[in-house]
């Protein structure tokens, strides 16, 4: 079967299939692997403490793949500046950067003269026009179904989506909560034209940085199995429910904050 959408043609890669961006999971194994398998592979820039290793992890991938590969830089999670991070990607000659967790604005200025691909992961339908606006490629629609990082609101991916393609021009990736063939078709017959996957490629042998047990954790898990903490400090994240879970939901409830 050939696959063919905006978004395949935007990076070049024979399926609409993108691997999230895992913080301290993403490296070149991984990346290297999604994409010569028809996908885009990506590393987490963020994840590593100087240019000099991000320029090294580059380097890796590309030593084990010649297809399409992206970048991603949570620029507002970490509380660093990307700047020099970014332009040593841009050294590298790396094709695609995504952004996620924050204002791409100043991200976008950086980029103005070149020729890489701009993908944006937002979480409700102003942020991807917005995303638009600022001359994003394509967004990432990420819904309440993701692990890791969320939104502030309970939409689920496949509501959202549809709103999104319906207030943009730009091709729609959806993310959160899809894990297999049957979730791509979904999101495909709903109007995106690409699915980001996370979760289900930590799973795999390639992300060699995952525990063993992290791994069994989500292969043999249920839907009941996860649960959504620090949304009464509004950075709510979806993870798998345990000890430290359950008492980061116990400091919520007493009222507790970040200090």
């Amino acid at each position: 079967m050939i696959w063919k959408t905006r978004v395949t043609e935007l990076l070049g890669i024979t399926y609409p299939i993108i691997q999230g961006g895992l913080a301290y999971l993403a490296y070149s194994d991984l990346a290297a692997a999604v994409s010569n398998a028809g996908g885009l592979g990506q590393i987490t820039a963020m994840s590593l403490e100087s240019p000099e290793r991000l320029r090294e992890e580059i380097r890796k991938v590309k030593e084990k793949t010649d297809r399409p590969f992206g970048v991603n830089f949570a620029i507002g999670q970490h509380g660093r500046p990307f700047q020099h991070m970014l332009e040593a990607a841009l050294e590298e000659g790396v094709p695609v950067v995504s952004v996620t967790g924050g204002n791409p604005a100043p991200f976008f200025e950086q980029l103005k003269g070149t020729n890489v691909k701009k993908l944006v992961l937002v979480a409700a339908v102003r942020q991807a026009v917005k995303a638009e606006e600022l001359g994003a490629d394509a967004v990432m629609v990420v819904g309440q179904e993701g692990g890791g990082h969320l939104g502030k609101y309970d939409i689920g991916t496949f509501v959202l989506v549809p709103k999104v393609v319906e207030s943009v021009s730009i091709p729609v990736i959806a993310s959160g909560g899809i894990g297999d063939g049957r979730g791509l078709m979904a999101a495909l017959a709903l109007g995106a034209e690409g699915i980001e996957m996370g979760t289900r490629f930590i799973a795999t042998k390639e992300c060699v940085h995952a525990h063993p047990i992290y791994k069994e954790m989500l292969v043999n898990g249920s839907e009941y199995d996860t649960v959504v903490i620090k949304r009464s400090l509004g950075a709510p994240g979806r993870a798998i429910a345990n000890e430290w879970t359950k008492k980061i939901l116990e400091i919520e409830e007493q009222g507790g904050t970040y200090e």
